[in-house]
């Protein structure tokens, strides 16, 4: 039994209560939910519906809880049900109605876990959005694995998302990344405001390659091949450095096509319509102190120059006009400032900043060798880089130890902590149950133990406390990615694969022996537990799954 088909259970049960004692039955909610109780002495599952329900119905929390206990014992698949406190109700499970669960899991597979709580939903989520002016930096990485996991757990929970990379083509930054080729071409120094590094070099070198006229232009003409040849060409290893990463975007969209298209004027026109325009000293304003910002903001300078945040609302306005409900945007530690700007930009298009819009900051992360951070990469020379990370520890390491903290928090990657093959080392440690019951499902095969069809399977039969552990363990697992999802915490999916699942499967395995010994005839028993060993192989797969790291047979 899921911890859904329980909670239906105990609805069910209360609404007998209602129509036996002559209650309101419309005070009943439309559904409820049941949780593991912190203490495993105190039942499976426990349910606070008797509280919630008292004072609506004028009946004492215990009396209401103690006739709801009466009904729920006579419900299939309940062993006993206690009351405690003000009117908690604990939860037994038959071992029946407990192991059916292993059964219900791998005959989901891969849809085990996914809901549609988030149904109806269409959500704009953008993160990374470098810009084409070097290599995506350890912060961007972090967007990059942390963005991708969650856009899986939107997707999971029945969102519509669509994943996107703005990339930043015009403005001060290109001219500066466009007049350190050309220098780099001519054997002179970078700029004193320009970027350094050996990849400048090289890209500058592939554009000569590429258009051997610009040796013969004038400097004005041959900073304008490098602008558009350096930034085509620096944008296309970005992509391709993310997509080794396992992360691909549904849009790749250019700032330049905001500007090409007249996007900003329409903005602006827009931003007028509603009222919080005004002009000062030859520029155009937003008011965006009506709506709580520090200060009004330039949209277009004296000069008729576009500022950057005229950018930012020209974009947000397209996202809108694109369908999005609610835009989700990824910024890192340094853009915090951006937050009130963007409500209030938000509020002054007329939606509702809370609803409409979301801005997610990340924090720092240090890449630590020898327990001292590393601060230059060898090619981009100043920061730590992707390929920086995954040459130190691979993919499926990056991705996890970037996914597995709260993204609000700083966080130093330990090389020699995250490379090695032992416990201790968190995605070792959770993909290690992934290949062994991989390989226990093999050796089964050899020694001639199937599972066999779902009527053959004897689920009350698991009825060991280390099997009841584990099984309430992946009972969690669909709350895990709905809360991680709601809340956009894709960490909270690598806690639970580490210190639920695989603690709890390694509790099992040494306690519960899945495979016969030497002569051993085959038993129910074994067929039992090996639909349990494969309930928890599809739900670490599952959950690796949606962190985009692989769940190894082998390892």
């Amino acid at each position: 039994m899921t911890p859904a088909e329980l909670a239906s259970v105990v609805l069910a049960a209360a609404h007998a209560v209602f129509e036996q004692r002559g209650l309101d039955r419309a005070a009943l909610p439309a559904s409820t939910v049941v949780e593991r109780p912190r203490n495993p002495e105190h039942g499976d599952y426990a349910s606070t519906l008797a509280l919630q329900l008292s004072k609506k119905v004028g009946v004492p929390p215990r009396e209401l809880a103690a006739a709801l206990a009466d009904e729920l014992g006579r419900a299939s698949g309940v062993k006993s049900v206690e009351i405690a406190g003000p009117g908690f109700l604990n939860i037994r499970l038959d071992a029946a109605a407990a192991g059916q669960l292993a059964r219900v899991i791998v005959e989901a597979g891969a849809e085990y876990g996914r809901s549609d709580r988030l149904a109806g939903e269409k959500i704009n989520l953008e993160f990374v959005s470098a810009n084409p002016t070097g290599p995506v930096h350890i912060g961007g990485v972090r967007w990059a694995a942390v963005g991708d996991a969650l856009s899986r757990l939107l997707r999971a929970t029945g969102a519509d998302v669509g994943t996107e990379y703005y990339f930043n083509d015009a403005g001060s930054q290109i001219d500066r990344f466009a007049r350190s080729l050309l220098a780099a071409a001519k054997g002179e120094p970078a700029p004193e405001d320009g970027y350094g590094g050996a990849y400048i070099a090289e890209i500058a070198t592939e554009v000569q390659a590429r258009r051997p006229e610009v040796r013969t232009l004038d400097d004005d003409a041959a900073q304008e091949v490098f602008r558009v040849e350096g930034v085509a060409l620096m944008f296309d290893e970005i992509r391709s450095s993310l997509r080794d990463f396992g992360v691909e975007f549904d849009t790749y969209f250019n700032e330049k096509d905001l500007h090409d298209r007249g996007e900003l004027d329409l903005a602006l026109n827009r931003l007028r319509q509603q009222g919080h325009l005004y002009e000062s000293e030859g520029a155009t304003w937003l008011r965006t102190t009506d709506f709580g910002d520090d200060k009004d903001r330039v949209l277009r300078k004296s000069n008729g120059e576009w500022t950057y945040f005229a950018a930012d609302c020209a974009y947000y306005l397209d996202k809108r006009e694109r369908g999005f409900e609610r835009v989700v945007i990824m910024l890192g530690a340094d853009h915090h400032g951006y937050i009130g700007r963007m409500k209030a930009m938000a509020a002054c298009f007329g939606d509702d900043p809370e609803r409409n819009l979301e801005i997610l900051i990340g924090q720092l992360v240090n890449l630590l060798r020898d327990g001292a951070p590393m601060r230059m990469s060898k090619r981009a020379g100043t920061v730590i880089t992707l390929e920086d990370l995954v040459e130190a520890i691979g993919v499926d390491a990056s991705r996890y130890a970037l996914a597995r903290y709260s993204s609000d928090s700083p966080i130093d990657i330990d090389i020699e902590l995250w490379t090695r093959a032992t416990r201790d080392n968190p995605v070792y440690y959770v993909q290690y149950v992934a290949a062994r019951t991989a390989g226990v499902a093999r050796n089964a095969a050899e020694v001639g133990l199937v599972p066999g069809d779902g009527d053959a399977f004897r689920p009350e039969l698991l009825d060991h406390e280390k099997e009841n552990e584990l099984l309430k363990a992946l009972a969690e697992f669909p709350a895990v990615v709905a809360t991680a999802a709601e809340l956009r915490e894709p960490h909270r999916v690598a806690r639970y694969l580490e210190e639920s699942v695989a603690a709890s499967y390694h509790r099992f395995y040494d306690n519960c022996r899945v495979l016969p010994l030497g002569d051993e005839e085959v038993t129910d028993l074994h067929r039992a537990r090996l639909w349990l060993n494969n309930a928890t192989r599809t739900v670490i797969a599952n959950g690796l799954n949606l962190l985009g790291v692989s769940a190894p047979e082998r390892m």
